[in-house]
């Protein structure tokens, strides 16, 4: 096993961040006011003053009422005069989704209800997709399939709105992912805690999409900060998102699965139905993160609502848990335990030699003493799913998690001598937290880092007999700040 790799926050003069960083506080940063917004906006390269003009005016509509919507600010006058001044034709996306070996989901925002179409360039003709409504009741998304492509390749797309062509990235394009019947590789990026200000980072979403993975998992703590029950406040963040060109250029090639945490629920801690909220307000958050994103489902499809899913990524099965809807506020209700059956099924019904099983939170006690998390709220379980994987010897299980600003690594060992293996990177924000490492985790801990800009990745190959997945700690200059190699066989729990 690799050493331990500890890194404390260095000054880097090619960031481009540092003037921001002596500028704004954490605290000025954090806030969810115009004012900060604006600094946000504008954190990463001053924005064109039509965009700021845009963004102001939508801020201070969206702010004004808790249920104001996307299509409540494009039917204001200044705002439609914006369009029509700018030829603005969508205020979000595309964004992918969803992607799989045969095709992808195209996610859009428009200025105002449209037919949106993705023509998608094959090896000789052009294929139409669509068109898709966008709605007043989908606040102005569309999401158009992408099927019946071949797997493993690269597939130039172009979006039309009503009939007209978009100015979209010059990058878009779909690849999709190997197929999934069959031993293949793949890389799979994640991490969490873009807490707004990181998603305008260029260098950093240029270096992922640089490495092609087949797909970004994002854990929470992403785009929205602490608006609670105030949904024109969650939109506003996330029109703050599609603004930065960093993001919309990374998600029209790289597909993204987002689950959330509590900032992005309601706010710090926060879980279930908060004191002095209602059922209709954690249904609303709910709604706005679906419309916001493009998963390939969320939690139960029902009314019962979550954000949890499952999927599978060419070797690999992935799970994403919703940690924040289901809970009580009593001891043993951290998924609750319709989620937690859920998951038990899904975990017996994995085929790929991996299976990534991300919680917002992290699995291990050693940070804060589990606190917000399992070692706080459900131990038992924690221990039951734990159980679970052991008894039934299921393989190639890598936990990923978040919450904690920064990111550590760590080697859970279990009474039998099996260890499961964290992998937090809650460094896409480059933000401080928690001690990075303490001398009484030196027997378990795999890497710590905070203050730094950061990204994790897991490279699979299916191919060989023992299947292989090296994990890395990537640095947003290139770096790999922690590498570490592990087998299918290592992660098989021994049989009782």
């Amino acid at each position: 096993m690799k050493p331990i790799v500890i890194m404390f926050a260095i000054a880097l003069a090619t960031n481009g961040l540092e003037a921001q960083k002596s500028t704004f506080t954490h605290g000025q940063l954090k806030q969810g006011d115009l004012a900060a917004n604006m600094r946000l906006l504008n954190l990463w390269g001053e924005k064109p003053e039509a965009v700021q003009r845009l963004y102001e005016t939508a801020y201070e509509l969206l702010a004004s009422r808790p249920d104001a919507t996307i299509t409540d600010v494009a039917d204001d006058a200044a705002i439609q005069k914006l369009f029509k001044e700018n030829h603005l034709t969508h205020l979000g996306g595309p964004m992918l989704g969803a992607i799989g070996p045969t095709g992808a989901r195209v996610w859009l925002r428009t200025c105002r209800p449209a037919k949106v179409e993705v023509c998608v360039s094959g090896e000789r003709t052009e294929k139409t997709y669509g068109p898709i409504e966008s709605t007043r009741e989908s606040d102005l998304v569309a999401i158009v399939p992408v099927t019946d492509l071949k797997p493993g390749k690269r597939y130039p797309y172009r979006v039309l709105v009503d009939g007209k062509p978009i100015t979209i990235p010059e990058n878009a394009a779909i690849v999709t992912a190997p197929i999934d019947t069959e031993p293949s590789t793949v890389r799979i990026a994640f991490g969490t805690c873009f807490h707004r200000w990181g998603l305008g980072n260029q260098r950093q979403a240029d270096l992922i999409r640089s490495r092609e993975p087949a797909a970004m998992l994002l854990g929470g703590d992403i785009a929205v900060q602490d608006r609670n029950n105030h949904l024109g406040l969650h939109r506003a963040d996330y029109l703050l998102r599609d603004l930065h060109p960093a993001w919309r250029c990374f998600v029209s090639a790289i597909p993204v699965y987002a689950t959330w945490d509590d900032h992005d629920y309601f706010d710090n801690d926060k879980a279930g139905i908060p004191r002095g909220y209602t059922q209709a307000d954690k249904e609303g958050v709910c709604d706005v993160f679906r419309q916001s994103w493009n998963n390939p489902s969320y939690g139960f499809g029902d009314e019962r609502r979550g954000v949890f899913l499952r999927t599978r990524i060419g070797p690999c099965d992935v799970i994403m848990l919703d940690h924040r809807y289901f809970r009580s506020g009593q001891k043993g209700s951290f998924l609750g335990e319709e989620q937690l059956k859920w998951l038990e099924s899904q975990l017996l019904d994995c085929r790929g030699p991996f299976i990534i099983l991300s919680c917002g939170t992290m699995w291990s006690d050693y940070v804060s003493n589990g606190k917000d998390s399992w070692g706080r709220w459900d131990p038992d379980g924690r221990e039951r799913i734990f159980q679970h994987i052991e008894k039934h010897q299921i393989s190639g299980v890598l936990l990923i998690s978040g919450d904690r600003h920064g990111a550590r690594g760590f080697r859970i060992p279990r009474p039998s001598g099996f260890n499961f293996y964290e992998f937090e990177a809650g460094s896409l924000g480059g933000r401080h937290g928690p001690p990075v490492t303490k001398p009484d985790w030196k027997d378990y801990q795999l890497y710590g880092i905070a203050g730094e800009y950061a990204f994790g990745e897991f490279s699979i190959d299916g191919t060989v007999a023992d299947p292989q997945v090296t994990f890395r700690l990537i640095h947003e200059d290139g770096a790999i700040l922690y590498e570490l190699k592990l087998t299918r066989s290592q992660l098989t729990p021994p049989a009782k």
